[in-house]
């Protein structure tokens, strides 16, 4: 079975975020960037996918050149080759992002493609989706279980008011989420093995963007909060710090 897992770098959540000099997009100076959690999902699901039914794990990655060493990520985690499609451009949107990976998947033709839900920094849930749409396959999001025999799928999914279950042919795009499986720890051996897989690096064929980034800034800091501890003798400072400050009341 030939399985494509697309991935993304992200800035580690624990990094303090800075904006540019230009306003439109985040400095890389001083942040570290780690394999989106959402996709360590997809890659677990992939790398198991290939140990029950065999076949080969591509990892599938776009960005500029500080993005290429998400694809060691996805090696260590027992992705078997990579490819890396190189953008010269660093402003680009989630449909720059799904054309390009549309362009490679065609070519590579894989039985299944898996997607995290969506990645941190944006949040946008826009790349699987556009992926569908473009390449023309079925897709399942925000998966938590997933059933494979032969060419048919169950996959299920969390809804608001229970669980749903989908049944649908490969090949086919699923996006995974928390609760679909725990993704392994990389270990020494696949450390090292992951330095000699190899990484094939294209470039972008496709620029242009839907949208445009304007402005960035960064969400004013909260204030801190107030503690009340005298119980009812308080009533009448907390009173008067809902009406002159809050404003609620």
């Amino acid at each position: 079975m030939k399985i494509a897992v697309c991935i993304s770098y992200v800035p580690d959540s624990i990094t303090k975020i800075k904006i540019s000099d230009t306003g439109k997009s985040i400095s890389g100076d001083g942040v570290s960037y780690i394999l989106n959690p959402y996709d360590e999902f997809a890659v677990e699901e992939a790398v198991r996918t290939k140990e029950k039914f065999g076949g080969e794990v591509y990892a599938i990655s776009f960005g500029t050149e500080k993005d290429r060493d998400v694809i060691k990520k996805a090696f260590q985690q027992g992705a078997d080759k990579g490819i890396f499609i190189l953008s010269e451009n660093e402003n680009y949107d989630s449909y720059t992002v799904a054309k390009n990976l549309a362009d490679t998947i065609k070519k590579l033709s894989p039985d299944i493609i898996f997607t995290g839900k969506q990645s941190i920094d944006f949040d946008g849930y826009l790349v699987p989706n556009f992926l569908s749409e473009i390449l023309e396959l079925p897709s399942v999001n925000i998966t938590t279980k997933l059933e494979i025999s032969d060419n048919n799928v169950k996959a299920e999914r969390d809804t608001e008011g229970g669980k749903e279950t989908i049944e649908f042919k490969l090949p086919a795009i699923i996006t995974t989420q928390k609760g679909i499986n725990e993704p392994r720890y990389p270990n020494i051996k696949s450390i090292m093995a992951a330095k000699s897989k190899p990484i094939e690096t294209i470039k972008a064929k496709f620029t242009d963007s839907l949208t445009e980034i304007t402005e960035m800034k960064i969400p004013p800091l909260k204030s801190r909060g107030k503690i009340f501890s005298n119980g009812a003798s308080d009533a009448c400072e907390l009173v008067r710090l809902l009406r002159e400050e809050a404003k609620i009341i």
